[in-house]
């Protein structure tokens, strides 16, 4: 027995240090949990995120030989689609089967730039990811139940949106691929004979319906679909990792400023150093934010353009389209647009949001009792906070809730354009 009791008195105290370093490893590596689903994305683009790689014949034959084959792959159904709007439009084609391929096409432009905006930026890239890791790690949070709720409700919110996008993006996916085989058996049940169909109107240096291309042409599309909608998805999913990770940095350094004065024992001594870390901990928060403006920018500004006429046109597909296949084709493309340049605003109003709440934060700090030399290091502090730390469309405009407002208003105005166009040719 008295055996027994001494092993478990010694089990426990183990344990509960195995389990608060493990809590603690947990609630740390936020950015490396939902990394692992993002690389699952770009696994077979060709992108590899937190990978070192050289400038040798090696590693560039390795690790960016998929990527190359890729993008050839998917800009032959771009530009064909391209050419065949510019085709159409000279051969008097309707206005519905013109914009029919154009979001499609649009939508091949906005992934290239976003996945070449990663790769030109990959030191950058990588620069983030290991400024992020070291706040994350540095974090103690001990038995702190706040700071604790804090992360613990960041990554579930994260997770939703992940899941949420990845299973759009699927159904969004299988809807284009099966829309034309939906076309298909439609035509066979009437006529009883097989028409050929593919998912998009594309040019082609052949005829692609003819039975010994139409196999290759139907998956070459299919593929190429893919490779869309993931380079879209991953690089806007490292996009809502990198926020939600500052975002929570802001949060927590919110309640270390709150607490930073306590009500009883201050030591005065000790204060500078709690101060200063704090400081520091602020300044590489925006430091993050700076960062991800840089690899970001060029990118969004070329999205923000896009996504009112992106909308626009999916809009215009969905209520003019008379195939049922491609009506829900283009509802779930719409839904993703949508969701995708919301997303981007809202995240990027989350940083603006919990960068200036650090001034609110410091003004509920029990800084009232203080000398006036501390009193003047807060306020400095305070009045930083103020300007808030925010993401931009390379300067045109900010990245926010307002943007987004904005976008919708204009694709309204386009789409209202568009069914005034679309009425005189059906009268």
């Amino acid at each position: 027995m008295w055996s027994y009791s001494r092993q478990l008195a010694f089990c426990i105290p183990q344990k509960i240090e195995n389990f608060s370093r493990d809590l603690k490893f947990k609630m740390s590596l936020l950015l490396d949990e939902s990394l692992k689903s993002i690389e699952f994305l770009f696994k077979y683009v060709g992108i590899y995120l937190d990978r070192t790689i050289l400038n040798t014949a090696e590693h560039i034959i390795k690790f960016r030989s998929l990527y190359v084959m890729n993008f050839f792959w998917q800009n032959t159904d771009t530009i064909g689609g391209m050419l065949w709007i510019i085709q159409g439009a000279l051969h008097g084609k309707s206005l519905t089967e013109l914009t029919y391929i154009a979001p499609c096409s649009n939508f091949c432009i906005l992934s290239n730039i976003k996945s070449l905006s990663l790769l030109l930026n990959e030191d950058k890239v990588k620069q983030l990811f290991k400024k992020l890791r070291n706040m994350e790690n540095n974090i103690n949070i001990g038995d702190d139940v706040v700071k604790k709720n804090i992360i613990a409700e960041e990554k579930k919110f994260l997770r939703a949106v992940l899941k949420a996008l990845n299973v759009i993006n699927a159904v969004t996916l299988i809807l284009f691929s099966v829309s034309s085989l939906l076309f298909m058996g439609l035509e066979y049940k009437k006529s009883g004979q097989i028409e050929l169909a593919l998912p998009f109107p594309i040019i082609y240096p052949f005829n692609p319906f003819d039975i010994k291309y139409w196999p290759f042409v139907y998956m070459h599309q299919v593929w190429s679909t893919y490779l869309v909608l993931t380079q879209v998805a991953g690089t806007d999913c490292l996009f809502y990792t990198c926020s939600t990770s500052i975002c929570t940095q802001f949060r927590l350094l919110q309640k270390d400023i709150e607490t930073i004065i306590p009500e009883r024992n201050f030591d005065e001594n000790e204060f500078p150093e709690k101060f200063k870390k704090l400081a520091v901990r602020h300044e590489g928060i925006m430091q993050s934010v700076i960062l991800m403006e840089r690899i970001y920018t060029k990118s969004t500004l070329i999205n923000f353009v896009t996504s009112s006429f992106l909308i626009c046109l999916t809009g215009f597909n969905v209520t003019a389209l008379g195939n049922i296949g491609s009506m829900l084709a283009f509802f779930a493309f719409l839904l993703m647009s949508l969701m995708q340049i919301y997303l981007l605003c809202f995240y990027g109003d989350m940083i603006m949001t919990s960068s200036m709440e650090v001034s609110t934060a410091m003004y509920n700090s029990k800084w009232y009792p203080m000398n006036a030399k501390t009193a003047r290091h807060l306020y400095v502090v305070q009045m930083r906070a103020q300007k808030p730390s925010k993401l931009t469309a390379y300067s045109y405009a900010d990245v926010n809730l307002k943007a987004f407002t904005k976008i919708l208003s204009t694709a309204w105005s386009y789409f209202a354009l568009l069914k005034t166009m679309e009425s005189p040719t059906r009268a």
